[in-house]
């Protein structure tokens, strides 16, 4: 089955909502308008039962089939912007300096309820469905909250399904694979601490700016010689600050800052292991010291084997087809319902442009009756009515 003919008839009003969503955008937990506006339209919709305050700003709808079958299928989207000013040039963009929907959650929400709206009117499965709208993917842990509330018990969810749009995959079309997708992160902080001084007397002074660039370097070998090749891991330095601003003297600290991104829990163990020991002696060797807090934070994001198959013939009915994804280095925190639940992440495609997280990039509403379709597809297949 190709999309749904009802989503072509909502595209117009599902588009709005969105574009509504942009010009409001919202950071983590703090989303109380979009929380709001989300849970006003599932009591407008019929929902049989609206739940808000759920991990904090979190919005859960229940809506029930014709048919008592005794299950509930969980549907996710995410609410929450970035902290990033936008540069689209589009007439709704955001009206809040500084915050902008840079990763397309906007339209993750806008196509959760658009299905929402259309499994309300129709209910034609048997059981329930419980559509999942989450604060805070963007750092914030805004899934492992909704999970800590009891949100799985309370409602039943017995799987749970989540969806992303992807640019560089045309439009509409969709992706996936099972087993570790999305990468378990860390981020650290280092400071290496020496004894400033004369940029001109460095003899006199423990430069920690030489042993911060040999940390940066050494780290580096974590990937290239303590992690297998076939292994993925990403260990990456994206800031290096000094508490001078002048051009000739030597600070007495250095603060070093960064992400640590794998696919498998050993290789995350063994990779948090030697970066201390990095960190540590390699500071040493220099004379100076290194105080470093590393902390993990999203788990691996696993797609369960049988219910990522059950995705992909979802996909299919909606597109025709559906690509075996690349590994992704990025984190989820959909990852936090998945250890909970058996389920799966899949992408969607929103086609050529400027990726996520940037200042130009834009959800494309091409893709919402796909996304829509696919969201309905999923409760229907796996709560089929006799």
């Amino acid at each position: 089955m190709p999309i749904r003919n009802r989503f072509a008839e909502l595209h117009e009003e599902i588009t709005a909502w969105r574009r509504d969503f942009h010009a409001h955008p919202e950071l983590q937990f703090d989303v109380h308008r979009t929380a709001g506006v989300v849970a006003d339209k599932l009591r407008e919709f019929g929902c049989d039962e609206v739940v808000e305050g759920i991990g904090q700003t979190g919005v859960v709808g229940i809506i029930r089939g014709k048919q008592d079958g005794g299950r509930c299928v969980g549907l996710r989207a995410d609410m929450d912007a970035l902290p990033i000013l936008e540069n689209t040039g589009v007439e709704y963009a955001s009206q809040t300096p500084g915050k902008m929907h840079a990763c397309g959650h906007d339209g993750h929400t806008s196509m959760l309820l658009g299905a929402a709206k259309y499994l309300a009117e129709t209910r034609n499965f048997a059981g329930t469905v419980a559509v999942i709208f989450q604060p805070a993917e963007e750092g914030g842990g805004g899934g492992r909250e909704m999970v800590k509330d009891g949100m799985m018990d309370r409602f039943g969810i017995d799987e749970v399904y989540g969806m992303h749009n992807w640019p560089s995959l045309p439009a509409g079309e969709f992706s996936i694979r099972p087993g570790p997708f999305f990468a378990g992160t860390a981020e650290f902080t280092i400071i290496v601490k020496g004894v400033g001084g004369h940029a001109a007397k460095p003899h006199l002074s423990t430069d920690p700016t030489v042993a911060a660039a040999h940390v940066v370097t050494a780290l580096q070998t974590i990937a290239s010689r303590v992690t297998n090749p076939v292994e993925q891991i990403v260990v990456s330095v994206t800031s290096f600050e000094t508490a001078s601003t002048a051009y000739n003297v030597i600070p007495p600290s250095v603060e070093l800052r960064g992400t640590v991104r794998a696919l498998k829990d050993d290789v995350r163990d063994r990779a948090e292991e030697r970066f201390k020991e990095i960190v540590e002696h390699t500071a040493k060797a220099f004379g100076c010291e290194a105080e470093l807090e590393y902390v993990r934070n999203y788990p691996v994001m696993a797609n369960s084997e049988t219910e990522t198959e059950y995705a992909i013939e979802a996909a299919r009915k909606v597109s025709g087809d559906c690509r075996t994804s690349p590994f992704i280095m990025g984190g989820e925190d959909f990852s936090y319902m998945l250890l909970e639940r058996p389920g799966a992440y899949i992408l969607v495609g929103n086609g050529e442009g400027p990726d996520v997280h940037t200042p130009e990039y834009n959800f494309n509403d091409e893709a919402i009756p796909y996304g829509c379709s696919w969201f309905v597809e999923m409760a229907e297949s796996r709560l089929q009515v006799e």
